[in-house]
């Protein structure tokens, strides 16, 4: 089969849950063309089934703002004519799904029917889709795509309860590379951060006020007054100089340490005793499904899709969102144990095992294969 995706090429989950995806189905020997504005962070090794077409946006005089939908479009326009592709695979609503649309009315005149599976992620439901301004076109989009998945139930739901959507929403959960995100021997990094054998605790997303990295430090702040602890953030984002300011405030920047963004999370998941994921929204919570790969046990919040994933009183604990004082409390129940601590970090790992790549490729290529199936049914013409 020849696919294309489309993403946004960041850190960000959608961005990584899309080109891991592509990887996985090109070493099945599916042929994948990513098409996007730069080469995404995680297309970082060699495949003869992997392409990369980069949409080139100019800025006119003419526009105040680059129209990247436009552009795209044609891009996508070009690379189905001329790499024959089956399908195309969008993912985020806007701009990808209403861009795909405008690629294939365009392709229908020239005889050329290729259909579009869209992957809901989170934010373009949760906060983009919900301004009014961008709403009529993310409810078009999705009733307009030939396949729809959400990455978690949560989501699914949110979907329907804010739009009118017509179509069917498949849950498709993201999932994890068990080959590279497990537990390594990395005792020395351990050893630097934590000289004295403190308890390693890991936080990692993009550094935006819904994923309340605040809540993250005032529950290390607490927990570090009854066990000795580090805390790691990783990434970075609006947010940092303001959790700067913070851990000065409470005068604990020694013990906490800013790695930024890090293509190897995987060696800090490895020595960590425990993951917090305080967030606002989370439609899914991917950082939280390698952190248990790597067999440790979260703390998280229970919005959206979190509670999918992190299963109360077994991998971890999930509170409500701002319980400070209840996550602290759980991740001392946790640390304070090495006999409960191991227990956890199994439970992790066995859940994590769960949302295995193997597993859920499988269900994107009977999507792929069931929607290609009807579409041809319906659109193309007997010859």
């Amino acid at each position: 089969m020849k696919i294309g995706i489309v993403c946004y090429p960041t850190f960000g989950g959608s961005g990584v849950v899309a080109t891991e995806l592509g990887k996985a189905l090109a070493k099945k020997g599916h042929e994948v063309h990513f098409i996007t504005y730069s080469q995404p962070t995680r297309l970082d090794f060699f495949n003869e089934n992997l392409f990369y077409h980069q949409v080139d946006v100019r800025t006119y005089p003419l526009f105040q703002y680059p129209p990247y939908e436009l552009v795209l479009a044609s891009k996508m326009v070009d690379v189905v004519k001329y790499e024959k592709l089956d399908i195309l695979h969008v993912h985020y609503a806007i701009p990808h799904a209403s861009a795909a649309y405008m690629a294939k009315q365009i392709l229908a005149t020239e005889g050329i029917y290729v259909p579009v599976v869209t992957t809901l992620h989170g934010t373009d439901i949760t906060l983009v889709g919900k301004d009014a301004s961008f709403a009529p076109v993310v409810t078009f989009s999705i009733n307009a795509s030939d396949g729809v998945t959400a990455v978690s139930q949560s989501l699914r739901e949110e979907t329907y309860d804010y739009f009118k959507i017509t179509k069917d929403i498949r849950v498709i959960h993201n999932f994890v590379d068990l080959e590279r995100f497990k537990r390594q021997r990395k005792d020395h990094f351990k050893q630097a951060i934590c000289p004295n054998n403190e308890c390693m605790i890991v936080h990692a997303s993009n550094f935006r006020r819904v994923k309340r990295v605040e809540d993250v430090v005032r529950v290390f702040e607490k927990v570090r007054k009854q066990i000795p602890a580090k805390l790691l953030l990783v990434g970075d984002g609006p947010e940092r100089n303001n959790i700067e300011k913070l851990c000065r405030k409470l005068g604990i920047c020694d013990d906490i340490r800013f790695l930024g963004k890090l293509d190897a999370i995987e060696e800090v998941l490895s020595v960590a005793d425990l993951f917090l994921m305080p967030s606002e929204k989370e439609s899914f919570g991917l950082a939280v499904l390698e952190a248990m790969a790597c067999e440790v046990p979260v703390i998280t919040s229970n919005a959206g899709g979190l509670t999918e994933l992190n299963i109360d009183g077994e991998t971890g604990f999930a509170l409500p969102v701002g319980d400070v004082d209840g996550m602290t409390e759980k991740a001392i129940y946790i640390l304070s144990s090495s006999e409960r601590l191991n227990a956890f970090k199994k439970r992790a790992l066995a859940r994590a095992q769960e949302f295995e790549v193997s597993k859920i490729v499988p269900m994107y290529e009977n999507m792929y294969q069931e929607v290609l199936d009807k579409f041809r049914e319906i659109m193309v013409p007997e010859s």
